[in-house]
Order: C-alpha cells, then sequence, then structure tokens
C-alpha cells in the first residue's frame, strides 16, 4: 500500500526453540515478507551465500561500520561480532514490507531503542523445561558440557520474555507459524502504529 511503512517484527527465544524455523516458514509463506541478514566477522560454513545467509565482514570493517551507527544492533558472541546493518532494513520498511528480525534479547532490546513503535517483539518457547532439553539433545554432535551452558544460557534469556509483547508457544509448528502470522498482521492493523497500514488508510479515507 503506497504511503504506509513496513513492520519489524522481532522473534528471539531460547536455541532449540525453532524460532529461525518459524521466521524462514514465515517468509516463505507470506508474499513480501523479508527476513533481515546479519553481519558477522566468522568466515563462512559450508554451503553459505553472501548476502543470503550473512554479510561476511573483518573485523575492522565490522567495528568501524558499528562506531559510525550503521547497525540497527550487534552482538559479540563467542567472540565474533553480528549485527544488523540499517540501511536495508529501513529501505524495506520504506517500501512496505514487513521485517523479521531473528535475533538475540540483547538485540532485541537494542531495536527496541532505536527503532520503538514500528516494531513489535514475539518470544518463542518449546512448551516445557524437558522439551528444550530433548531439542537440544537431538541435535547430535553436542557435548554434555556445551548442552549443559547452552541450557544455563537459555534460562537467563527466558527471564527477559516479559521485556517482549507477544509469547508463542512452539509445541506443534503449523500452530505456532499461524499464531506469529496472525500477531503479523494484528501489528500491521494497530491504529497506535505511527506510519502502519491502517493508520495511512483511515489518514487518507475520503
Amino acid at each position: 500500500m503506497a504511503g504506509s511503512s513496513g513492520i519489524i517484527l522481532v522473534v528471539s527465544g531460547p536455541g532449540g526453540a525453532g524460532k529461525s524455523t518459524l521466521c524462514e516458514k514465515l517468509v516463505a509463506k507470506v508474499p513480501g515478507t523479508v527476513l533481515s541478514i546479519s553481519a558477522t566477522t566468522r568466515g563462512p560454513r559450508p554451503g553459505e551465500v553472501e548476502g543470503k545467509h550473512y554479510f561476511f565482514m573483518a573485523r575492522p570493517e565490522f567495528e568501524s561500520a558499528a562506531a559510525a551507527g550503521r547497525f540497527a544492533e550487534w552482538a559479540e558472541v563467542a567472540g565474533e561480532l553480528y549485527g544488523t546493518p540499517r540501511e536495508p532494513l529501513e529501505e524495506a520498511l520504506a517500501a512496505g514490507t514487513d521485517v523479521l528480525m531473528d535475533i538475540d534479547v540483547q538485540g532485541g532490546a537494542s531495536v527496541r531503542r532505536m527503532y520503538g513503535a514500528s516494531a513489535a517483539f514475539v518470544f518463542v518457547l518449546p512448551p516445557t523445561r524437558a522439551a528444550l532439553e530433548a531439542r537440544m539433545r537431538g541435535r547430535g554432535g553436542d557435548s554434555p558440557e556445551k548442552i549443559r551452558r547452552r541450557l544455563e544460557l537459555a534460562e537467563r534469556e527466558i527471564v527477559r520474555a516479559g521485556d517482549y509483547d507477544y509469547l508463542v508457544i512452539n509445541d506443534r509448528m503449523d500452530e505456532a507459524l499461524a499464531e506469529l502470522d496472525g500477531i503479523r498482521r494484528a501489528e500491521g492493523a494497530r491504529l497506535s502504529r505511527e506510519g502502519g497500514k491502517a493508520a495511512w488508510t483511515l489518514k487518507n479515507w475520503s
């Protein structure tokens, strides 16, 4: 709709909650919805493509971009830097495109400070702690110590769920996907959202 702006849908949750899969499925389901692409200082893994999975940057380049305010959010994770470039994000919003951001709670807090009412915040959880642990163990390849550390991180992240606008319990993927899409549609119609689709429609009603 000409004259309206897109929304940012920040999706966070502990590893193993299924948030990345939910985001990917929603983008595939809803035309004109995109997933933000992060920049990182780590090297590409097998099968990862520049500009599709990540923007790969040398550390000095990343640090210079961060100092210049070119990231909507950024953080250091396990010794590597990750961040969301502002330019493609803001271009998508200006074009009326809804943008999903699959980021951690630290990044979510940064987006809230920078974009405020242009964003909605969704926290994704499995139905129980036991289910989360089972998913982590089911991935294979992780040592018991690594799983323990990931569960401790999950518990610290879950404490921050109260900072979010919505909670999606990912027990059945199809139901969680429908709920996430419902949140996206409801946020697009929210009258209090400055520059949103519903507000633009009413403003231009004749």
